[in-house]
């Protein structure tokens, strides 16, 4: 584990259980990779999901090849659920190691809402989402986790949508609003349906709480703040160059570019 902050690192090495650290790029960091002009368009992946690894695994391997994960973030049908189909197979082909994928919601806490709001006008919800899903993770190579609000979880009943998503193909679950107290019934039905569920922590959560959450978190331990770590998580760039495309072949294009650019600068 690698985190950039003598009091964090010294207290998650307290534990035999380490979990991968992450930190999100947000559009607001200076990120200084060329991007090339030509563009061929990637083959998905033939890989099925039952074969893919999940994300304890996926960092497993990262470490033991020296690597730094990958792992870019989407919202589910920004601009619309056919490109969001064509974006993750994009990302998969040009190397990511996870991909998070963003359920909408209306009023979002931890995502931007923008790219929600277009895809809440365009008719996405979690139905037509898991549709797609199920059609596209067989496809995949890498594992998706994905970002979700509790509200749309309660709705579907916590049992009922943890085996759902776990017949489409996710591997983990990232739940930013519900606090660590109440995550007991989220955990203990993820680990029956061999769900890897993320928590998050910050530089500034209390020492006793960030080792409970450090106990608790499964697949990475998810840093919401900008330091160096285990992996980085690409979302607000890649979320505008969907959104913001003048096309969605266009958005494609760019996104691959963009992507490819990224995994080369990990290397």
């Amino acid at each position: 584990m690698a985190i950039a902050g003598n009091s964090a690192a010294s207290f998650l090495q307290l534990h035999q259980k380490k979990p991968h650290s992450l930190f999100r790029l947000n559009s607001r960091n200076s990120v200084p990779f060329s991007i090339k002009s030509s563009f061929n368009p990637p083959m998905a992946s033939l890989a099925v999901s039952s074969s893919t690894l999940g994300l304890s695994e996926t960092f497993s391997k990262l470490k033991k090849e020296g690597k730094v994960a990958l792992i870019p973030f989407i919202t589910a049908g920004d601009p619309d659920l056919s490109t969001t189909a064509e974006a993750l197979k994009v990302l998969d082909s040009c190397g990511s190691d996870i991909i998070e994928l963003g359920v909408p919601y209306s009023d979002p806490l931890a995502d931007g809402p923008a790219a929600a709001t277009r895809a809440l006008a365009r008719g996405a919800n979690l139905d037509s989402i898991l549709e797609m899903l199920n059609k596209v993770v067989p496809q995949l190579s890498c594992p998706i986790a994905l970002f979700t609000y509790y509200n749309p979880i309660l709705k579907r009943g916590v049992e009922k949508f943890m085996i759902t998503v776990k017949e489409v193909g996710i591997h983990g679950l990232v739940v930013p609003d519900v606090p660590l107290e109440e995550t007991e019934v989220l955990r203990r039905e993820a680990s029956k349906h061999n769900i890897e569920l993320v928590l998050l922590t910050t530089p500034t959560t209390p020492r006793e709480r960030m080792k409970s959450i450090v106990e608790a978190t499964e697949g990475f331990l998810y840093l919401v703040v900008g330091w160096g770590a285990d992996g980085v998580i690409v979302g607000s760039a890649i979320v505008k160059i969907l959104g913001e495309a003048k096309s969605p072949e266009e958005g494609l294009k760019e996104l691959a570019e963009f992507t490819k650019s990224l995994k080369a600068a990990l290397l």
